[in-house]
């Protein structure tokens, strides 16, 4: 399938979602990857992972780009050479892109009930708001996203998603809420956005300075 669907939140950012639902060979057609980008779909022992990081490239070139303008810093974060923020996310059968002239991350999970599990690893002042009802795994899906989505906008790395990120109150029907990173170099408010289709969730985190 080709482009699933696309998100414009603001004239500055876009977001592309692909649905993984062709074979490796099928994605590795009309996709000119750099050395580096063969090397690492090379080391990948999963196929799962290799049609998502191809789907990635497919979504690069939907926006325009092409894998050799994509590049990483030493913790791992994406960049654009036209110097716009960019941040990449994939989960089972899908994945995505958000691109922006503003600080942004992004992150999509799959509903499960496995989170209930982990929920103790990454949600601190939330449990005071979070409801057990019939969408809890849902909010702690949003609350996972958002953190994922903030820790993936921070450039150094090391922050701890229980206790240097922190998501504001909301309810799902609300379909935005605030995040906030507060570590020794930053202390700063995004504004969250999350959308859920086919048992997945979709989280983006936006520089609230621009998006007010």
């Amino acid at each position: 399938m080709p482009l699933y669907k696309t998100i414009k939140p603001n004239a500055f950012t876009s977001i592309f979602v692909w649905k993984i639902e062709e074979s490796f060979d099928e994605l590795n057609l009309a996709i000119k990857l750099t050395d580096r980008s063969l090397g690492r779909i090379q080391s990948m022992k999963s196929e799962l992972h290799q049609r998502g990081f191809l789907s990635v490239r497919h979504l690069l070139k939907e926006a325009g780009y092409t894998d050799a303008d994509l590049y990483y810093n030493e913790n791992g974060k994406p960049h654009l050479k036209d110097g716009k923020h960019i941040s990449i996310t994939h989960s089972f059968n899908f994945s995505a892109i958000i691109i922006s002239t503003v600080e942004v991350g992004i992150d999509i999970e799959k509903n499960r009930e496995k989170i209930k599990i982990i929920q103790h690893k990454f949600v601190n002042f939330e449990r005071w708001f979070i409801s057990k009802e019939d969408d809890y795994i849902e909010q702690l899906t949003v609350i996972w996203g958002g953190k994922e989505s903030l820790y993936k906008i921070y450039p150094h790395g090391g922050l701890t998603f229980k206790n240097d990120i922190d998501i504001e109150s909301f309810k799902i029907k609300d379909g935005k809420t605030k995040g906030h990173i507060k570590a020794y170099d930053i202390d700063k408010f995004y504004a969250i956005y999350y959308e859920i289709f086919n048992g997945f969730t979709l989280v983006y985190a936006l520089d609230t300075l621009k998006n007010d």
